[in-house]
């Protein structure tokens, strides 16, 4: 039971650990000063919603997000959602592979460099179907964790930063709603296509608070950096190679390889939703539906790493909120 919940925290924490998260610019886009409250609301209500989404998949034995969708929003409505979620899988990973393209660029290449290497490690890993993601998550996820644990944690020793000190004005507590209820939308595509994996609702239960605590911690910290570093945050366009400024490159090249499995863990996360969504409509393997899905997503990765970031993410937030009270309730009233 341990194990298999492991399993569902490491897929959690992935899918939302991607390129805007990882690299501070979805962060700093909600958060910044005077938010210590609201990262403590977005950890209890990401956990709720986590609980809600997995019990409904494990009860529907679903394989796909439109099970959850019709059992959340009922009656017609759920049609509209399932249009929506699908857009927004699609625009998201529109930006893990622009976040891939902005990597290459750090280090004065072309940014077809990295579309191209995120786009040819989605099809080697989807050659093994979403067992083959499953089981590299495993490896993946706890480094990825450790990694930026371990430079935040690095950064905030060095720097001398206050990380228990909070303003007792917190202004900025309204956040937690639309940032939990961004990055909802992704696990409701992911974890609909495993209901039939989970063995138990004690998985889900242990998954739900796991990943819903490192997540709280980790976006603790992380907010805590980029506030000390406001004035310099928009140096680069992903704002964690402002904190790294002048520290060793090979600890720089290291966060690098971090920051592109974030991306390239999410991207995937996503495309598991795209792919099991429309199988129901294309009879297409597994693999043919990936690489027609890159096809019409590489060329719109051109717009900008930060500028898909900067328009897309609050707007569905926003528009998510229906959704993410549904959830949050759900686990109180819902039943069957």
């Amino acid at each position: 039971m341990i194990k298999a919940s492991l399993n569902w925290t490491f897929l959690i924490v992935g899918t939302v650990i991607g390129a805007g998260y990882a690299s501070g610019r979805e962060l700093w886009q909600f958060f910044g000063p005077e938010s210590g409250l609201a990262i403590i609301l977005f950890t209890f209500l990401f956990a709720i919603s986590c609980y809600s989404i997995m019990i409904i998949s494990f009860k529907k034995q679903s394989e796909h997000y439109a099970a959850i969708l019709s059992k959340i929003v009922g009656g017609k409505t759920h049609k509209l959602f399932d249009i929506f979620i699908f857009v927004y899988l699609i625009a998201t990973t529109v930006v893990m592979v622009a976040g891939s393209g902005a990597i290459g660029e750090i280090y004065d290449l072309s940014s077809w460099w990295g579309i191209f290497l995120l786009s040819i490690s989605l099809m080697g890993i989807f050659s093994f179907n979403i067992e083959g993601f499953l089981s590299m998550n495993k490896i993946v996820i706890p480094v990825l964790i450790l990694g930026l644990l371990f430079v935040l944690i690095s950064f905030i020793s060095v720097e001398n930063v206050p990380l228990m000190a909070e303003s007792a004005k917190q202004g900025n507590w309204f956040a937690a709603f639309p940032f939990t209820s961004l990055n909802i939308l992704p696990l409701i595509a992911v974890l609909g296509a495993i209901g039939s994996k989970i063995g138990s609702k004690k998985e889900v239960l242990l998954s739900s608070m796991a990943s819903g605590l490192i997540l709280g911690v980790v976006t603790f910290i992380y907010n805590k950096s980029l506030v000390h570093i406001e004035e310099q945050v928009d140096a680069y366009e992903i704002p964690l190679f402002t904190i790294l400024e002048g520290y060793s490159k090979p600890l720089f090249l290291f966060v690098t390889v971090m920051l592109w499995l974030a991306i390239f863990t999410t991207a995937a996360s996503n495309m598991i939703g795209i792919v099991t969504r429309l199988r129901e409509i294309l009879d297409l393997k597994f693999l043919m539906i990936v690489f027609l899905t890159l096809l019409i997503i590489v060329p719109i990765s051109k717009i900008g790493f930060s500028t898909l970031i900067q328009y897309l993410y609050p707007a569905y937030g926003v528009l998510n909120l229906y959704i993410l009270a549904k959830l949050i309730v759900y686990p109180f009233i819902g039943k069957g």
